[in-house]
């Protein structure tokens, strides 16, 4: 059975899409499934932002097919582990969850690298161009942390 990872921000047109790709890209598929999803409703069926396709792009990862959609309580059930991307997004999340043991399923993803600390991955959609190359460094980086650590745990 593949371990499932679902990446969350508000829209997932930006930052979980491009999250998904760069983990996605960095674990062995027959082992692990990853996914993405938004607290909103804002841009369900539509493609990640053109901004987040080019930088994933320039770094040899297609998320162009994506298709955003809304986060659920299924995901819950469905996935092992669930990153937000943000402190809202985090807290959306968890007003969903039906019990404790789905509350542990969530992190905070920034706290990957810096632990306890809260950090949020910033949101490029209204934000200047670089912020997407910005957002692709970090992103990369702790997804390196992240598949570093699922594969010691689940391979």
């Amino acid at each position: 059975m593949k371990t499932r990872i679902l990446m969350v921000c508000l829209g997932n047109i930006c930052r979980s899409p491009l999250a998904e790709g760069i983990l996605a890209s960095k674990l062995p598929s027959q082992h692990f499934s990853v996914d993405s999803a938004g607290t909103g409703d804002y841009h369900i069926g539509k493609n990640p932002d053109p901004r987040s396709i080019a930088i994933a792009k320039l770094n040899g990862i297609d998320i162009s097919t994506q298709k955003a959609r809304q986060f659920s309580n299924q995901d819950f059930e469905n996935f092992d582990y669930i990153y937000a991307m943000d402190g809202t997004n985090y807290q959306d999340i968890i007003d969903l969850a039906p019990n404790g043991t789905a509350e542990k399923k969530v992190t905070l993803i920034l706290n990957e690298l810096f632990d306890g600390e809260n950090v949020d991955v910033p949101d490029p959609y209204f934000g200047l161009e670089n912020g997407f190359p910005i957002l692709y460094d970090m992103l990369e980086e702790v997804c390196d942390t992240i598949a570093e650590n699922l594969k010691k745990k689940h391979l």
